[in-house]
């Protein structure tokens, strides 16, 4: 992808920004990445979709989006043509909307970024990068979440309580630190789904998050999008 144009949709216009920013710009790859916030969660996409979306080759997502956009800057970016599409979003199961079959869906289509797009799920959300309370957290395969926290909207304050400087933007702020968060992701990706793999399935790995909600009513902490960096460029890590 060195020379490619891609495009990268996040789901808020802070957070997630700033974290695909300073990636990004911590591997050299910025120049040829633009981001763009959708600025609304992952059931309102769904929501905006065709019901039979994942019947036709040909669906647009772009167009999809333009079409509720009024932001001329963004209308800009998205008129360009780019060779992939990322899609970074949260699992927010606490959401009034949220139902397994939905995301399951999304999950299955959105799988190649070079087509319709690749979808990148934050477990609970992208938050979630920096829930560790030191760089390495040995107990970050243990981080959970309850349902019941996400809904009494527990979860941001308890990320800034337990984040190393209680400051995001001193968190992993080289690359060194954040390839040791990116890895300490990886891992847990891996111990969550049992498999030694080096690719990781992100349907295998939604589909165990959804079982915890549904036996155990939590979710198991876990940065997906930082996957992308490995994805662009195994030697990065």
């Amino acid at each position: 992808m060195g020379k490619s144009k891609i495009l990268v949709i996040v789901e808020g216009a802070k957070t997630d920004v700033n974290l695909m920013k300073r990636l990004l710009n911590i591997y050299g790859i910025s120049e040829t990445h633009k981001i763009i916030s959708y600025n609304t969660n992952i059931y309102t996409l769904y929501n905006q979709l065709p019901d039979d979306y994942d019947e036709y080759e040909d669906f647009d997502l772009l167009q999809l989006l333009k079409e509720r956009e009024s932001d001329q800057s963004k209308l800009d970016l998205l008129n360009e043509r780019y060779s992939d599409i990322l899609l970074i979003f949260d699992l927010d199961p606490q959401d009034p909307q949220f139902k397994p079959e939905k995301i399951i869906k999304m999950a299955n289509y959105f799988t190649e970024s070079t087509n319709m797009g690749k979808l990148y799920l934050n477990y609970p959300m992208v938050e979630a990068f920096y829930h560790m309370e030191s760089i390495l957290d040995e107990n970050f395969n243990k981080y959970i979440v309850t349902l019941d926290d996400l809904k009494d909207k527990k979860y941001k304050q308890m990320v800034h309580n337990i984040c190393r400087d209680g400051d995001y933007a001193k968190f992993a702020s080289d690359k060194e630190e954040c390839g040791i968060v990116i890895n300490q992701n990886l891992e847990k990706a891996k111990f969550l789904t049992n498999t030694k793999d080096a690719i990781l399935d992100s349907v295998k790995i939604l589909n165990k998050q959804l079982d915890l909600l549904t036996n155990k009513k939590i979710v198991s902490v876990l940065c997906t999008c930082v996957f992308y960096i490995t994805e662009y460029n195994s030697d990065f890590i």
